[in-house]
C-alpha cells in the first residue's frame, strides 16, 4: 500500500538544520574535533555497520524518536530520553553508551549508568534549547527571591526530563522530583502533597496544560516567571498567591504549532483526528482532540484503525516515520512548513560513523559526565519519580 505522506515545504532554514550548511559563529560545537567523514562518503553507512560490529557488544547505541532514519537504522533501542537511560542503565557490561539524542539525554545516561560505563555524544552542538533557559543560576535566584518571601519552605520543585544535570540536582537537593511527559500528572500529584505550590522548570506549557485541564487549576492560578526580569517579572502578591509558578521555557518545535494550524488542517481533512504533544501552547492543546507523550502519539497512531486521518503535531522525522509505517492511514504533519528539533538533527552518519570509528581504534572522544554531587542529587531527584505510583495512560481510540 502507497503511504499518502506529503512532505512539508522546505526553507533554507530548514536545509541547515537538516546539516546542509553550518554556521559556525551562532552553533555550539559546529566544528568536530576530529576527522569527520564527508557527508557525500557513500561508504558512510557500510563504515557504520563495520565499525559496530568491530566492537560488539561492548557498544549499546540509543536512538531517540526524533533522530533522523540515516542514524536510527543503527539503534539498538529507540524510545524517549528517559527510556533511552533506562536503557541503558540496564546494559551494564556494554563499555560504551553511544546516545544518538541531545546533551540532557546523555547527561542522564551517565547518572543512571555504573561508573564503569562511558556515554558519548557523537556531536556536542547537540543540545537542548528548552534545557538551556533553566540555567542553574537563574533557578538560584529564583529560589533565593522563594526564601526572602517566606514561600519556599511550602513550594515544591518539579523539572521536566527535559532539563540539564545542574537542574535535577537542584531539584534533588530541595525535597523535589522529576517528571516526563507521561507521568506530569502523578508527579504533580505528590508535589501538591508535600507542599502548597509548585516551581514547575523548564518547560511552561507542560507545567500549565498538565494543571490546567488534568488536575483542574484555573489559568490564574499560574504565573510565569521570566528570569531576564526583576523578581521574574512579579509582584510579591502574584508569587504568594499563585500555585504553579512556571518557568518562562519552552520548546521550539513544539511552540511553533499553533491554533491557526489546528482550524487550518480541520478544514483541509473533514474527521482528522488532531493529536498534540503537550510541550505545546495551551491554545494548541484544547483544540486537539488527543495529547501525550512521544510514546503515547506512537501507540496512537498504531492502535489507530485503517483509513482513519492523523494531524499529529510533534517533531518532523517522527511523523514521517511513522506515516511511512502505516500507509494504510492517513497521517501528516500538524504545520505545513518543515519543524525539525535543530540540535537533535546535529546527530547525523557522519558525526555517529565517526565516534564509533574512534572507539574502534581505542579513542573515546566527546564523553558526557556529570561531577559526583550533582548526579547524586539528580538521582534522588530521579528516584522520586520512579516511586511515583500510577501507570501510564492507554492510547485513544478513535476513528
Amino acid at each position: 500500500m502507497t503511504s499518502t505522506w506529503v512532505e512539508p515545504s522546505n526553507t533554507a532554514t530548514a536545509l541547515l538544520l537538516l546539516g546542509r550548511g553550518s554556521d559556525p559563529a551562532t552553533e555550539r560545537g559546529v566544528e568536530c574535533p576530529g576527522d569527520l567523514p564527508a557527508p557525500s562518503d557513500p561508504d558512510l553507512v557500510a563504515r557504520a555497520a563495520a565499525a559496530k560490529a568491530a566492537l560488539g557488544d561492548s557498544v549499546f547505541v540509543l536512538g531517540h524518536h526524533y533522530q533522523r532514519d540515516e542514524v536510527i537504522q543503527f539503534a539498538d533501542v529507540t524510545g524517549d530520553s528517559f527510556k533511552l537511560a533506562r536503557e541503558a542503565a540496564a546494559r551494564p557490561d556494554a563499555e560504551y553508551i553511544v546516545f544518538c539524542g541531545v546533551h540532557f539525554m546523555a547527561e542522564s545516561a551517565d547518572i543512571l549508568t555504573s561508573d564503569a560505563q562511558k556515554v558519548i555524544l557523537p556531536d556536542l552542538a547537540a543540545g537542548c534549547s528548552m534545557a538551556d533557559m533553566a540555567v542553574l543560576s537563574q533557578v538560584e535566584k529564583a529560589w533565593d527571591l522563594f526564601t526572602d518571601l517566606g514561600i519556599a519552605a511550602q513550594t515544591v520543585p518539579v523539572t521536566y526530563m527535559n532539563s540539564s544535570a545542574d537542574i535535577k540536582g537542584f531539584v534533588g537537593r530541595n525535597g523535589g522530583v522529576v517528571c516526563t511527559s507521561s507521568n506530569a500528572r502523578r508527579a504533580l500529584d505528590w508535589a501538591y502533597e508535600q507542599g502548597s505550590k509548585v516551581f514547575f522548570l523548564p518547560d511552561q506549557h507542560l507545567g500549565r496544560n498538565t494543571a490546567v485541564l488534568e488536575m483542574g487549576l484555573s489559568l490564574d492560578d499560574c504565573v510565569l516567571y521570566d528570569p531576564h526580569k526583576p523578581n521574574g517579572g512579579l509582584t510579591p502578591e502574584q508569587l504568594r498567591d499563585a500555585k504553579m509558578i512556571l518557568w518562562r521555557g519552552h520548546c521550539s518545535v513544539h511552540g511553533r504549532f499553533t491554533l491557526d494550524s489546528v482550524n487550518d488542517v480541520r478544514e483541509r481533512v473533514p474527521g482528522v483526528n488532531v493529536l498534540v504533544h503537550p510541550e505545546c501552547r495551551h491554545e494548541v492543546v484544547t483544540a486537539a482532540d488527543f495529547v501525550g507523550s512521544t510514546e503515547y502519539i506512537i501507540k496512537a497512531v498504531e492502535a489507530a484503525p485503517a483509513g482513519s486521518a492523523w494531524a499529529v503535531g510533534t517533531e518532523l522525522n517522527l511523523v514521517r516515520r511513522l506515516a511511512l509505517a502505516h500507509p494504510d492511514k492517513q497521517i501528516m504533519f500538524l504545520d505545513k512548513a518543515v519543524c525539525y528539533c535543530s540540535t537533535m538533527n546535529r546527530i547525523d552518519l557522519p558525526h555517529l560513523v565517526w565516534a564509533l570509528e574512534e572507539l574502534v581504534a581505542g579513542r573515546v572522544v566527546n564523553q558526557i559526565t556529570v561531577d559526583p554531587d550533582t548526579a547524586h542529587h539528580a538521582r534522588v531527584a530521579l528516584d522520586q519519580m520512579l516511586a511515583l505510583p500510577g501507570a501510564d495512560t492507554p492510547p485513544p481510540a478513535a476513528g
